[in-house]
């Protein structure tokens, strides 16, 4: 984590904020919108009812739009977007073992009241049933991929090209663009409007955590791919652990 002390420093700057928190918040929506849409006519886009299939539908789409972004962004803002292999070193050891303890404290702070009280998450749906195993590939496989893309290698990347510059905390450096791309992500991930503020504000201190993680991982190895790694390491450990709530406490 040791870079020279003579970088320069993080100096914030606004237009390319306010860019990075309208392609963090406008691709999801218009990826939504996007399957909504498809799924009034064909029967292969599923609604919300199948939460599943509908999750693997807009993630897709998210993907594909960050895809076309990260083309168009290269031309704007050239800059290296991380869609390849590392330079050097991977980064992937250090992304599985903190993917395990975000998982994990995530896990404790979604289901703090089950795991108090001893009681098994409600699943609506049967271990080993298909929609387990759909959302078992989702949170492990493909939920890294299809959100680490638009939100580190796009919006990170892009944050760091506009707002260069260090952050140093002793012998440790990093971009400090990182920083506030994984502050956009943690408020994006927190969820305010939809869980109890003290959850919100628990999930956004540790979802930013991990955002300055995936972050660093990204800088350091020039490379998505221990990002995607980590985070779905982290989506695995969550949901395995609920899994085992369920067949402890069922």
């Amino acid at each position: 984590m040791t870079d020279a002390q003579t970088q320069p420093h993080f100096h914030f700057r606004i237009v390319p904020f306010i860019v990075a928190v309208l392609l963090a918040f406008g691709l999801p929506y218009i990826a939504t919108e996007i399957v909504d849409t498809a799924r009034h006519y064909s029967h292969v886009v599923p609604g919300f009812a199948d939460v599943p299939r509908w999750n693997y539908a807009q993630h897709t789409a998210l993907l594909v739009l960050s895809i076309v972004a990260i083309a168009i962004a290269v031309r704007v803002v050239p800059t290296d977007y991380g869609l390849h292999g590392p330079d050097e070193k991977a980064y992937v050891l250090p992304s599985i073992i903190g993917g395990v303890i975000f998982g994990a404290l995530l896990a404790v702070i979604d289901y703090a009241p089950q795991i108090l009280a001893h009681t098994a998450p409600k699943l609506g749906y049967a271990i080993g049933s298909g929609k387990m195993l759909g959302w078992l590939g989702f949170n492990g496989l493909y939920a890294g991929l299809t959100e680490e893309v638009p939100f580190r290698a796009l919006i990170a990347s892009y944050l760091a090209a506009t707002m260069p510059g260090k952050w140093h905390v002793g012998r440790y450096t990093m971009n400090g663009a990182g920083v506030v791309a994984a502050a956009i992500w943690a408020f994006y991930m927190a969820g305010f409007l939809a869980v109890p503020i003290v959850t919100a504000l628990l999930l956004f201190l540790v979802q930013f955590v991990f955002g300055v993680f995936l972050a660093y991982w990204l800088e350091k190895s020039s490379s998505v791919l221990a990002p995607i790694v980590g985070h779905n390491v982290s989506g695995a450990t969550e949901y395995g652990l609920v899994l085992l709530m369920v067949t402890l406490w069922a």
